[in-house]
């Protein structure tokens, strides 16, 4: 994972967690947070894929989540810790999502982040995301359905089809 991008990413993984909850049980949290923090780093990567742009997020801050919230009718418990969802980036919480609703969206987007400034020396894996089994989509039936995803996919999704190469192409 970049440094420069650890923030958002795992801010934006854990935005992701708590609007669409896994089962309740301890393998399914793990692997609900290893799906989202896949797809967080794929968007983020996809989102900001140099060094400057990764560093000029770090001087201008994500924006945080307030906008997501408000979209997928999250409530923010009161006197809960909240200084994290700062650093929640909206278009990568998007991007994610549309990652985890749409399996050749992921594995294009993870093709393309493989060859990035981001995993240059790294041999990233990200088969929970491209490739989930079974026991991946049990563990995160909320996270992976498009129809409740798509209020927070859907902002950016064309962004994210035309970073891809796919913007005509799907609306064809």
């Amino acid at each position: 994972m970049s440094a420069d991008l650890s923030s958002v990413i795992a801010a934006t993984a854990q935005w992701l967690l708590r609007a669409y909850p896994p089962e309740r049980d301890a393998l399914s949290a793990a692997l609900a947070e290893a799906q989202c923090r896949q797809a967080a780093t794929v968007a983020a990567w996809l989102r900001y894929p140099t060094a400057l742009d990764a560093g000029l997020l770090g001087v201008v801050g994500p924006g945080g989540s307030g906008r997501l919230d408000w979209v997928a009718g999250v409530d923010v418990v009161p006197g809960e810790d909240t200084a994290w969802r700062t650093w929640v980036d909206e278009v990568v919480a998007s991007w994610a999502a549309c990652l985890l609703a749409d399996r050749s969206l992921a594995v294009a987007a993870a093709a393309t982040v493989s060859g990035s400034v981001h995993a240059a020396g790294l041999a990233p894996d990200f088969r929970r995301l491209t490739d989930p089994d079974v026991r991946d989509r049990q563990a995160a039936v909320l996270l992976r359905h498009p129809d409740l995803l798509s209020p927070v996919a859907d902002l950016h999704r064309d962004d994210l089809l035309d970073r891809l190469g796919e913007g005509t192409a799907r609306a064809a």
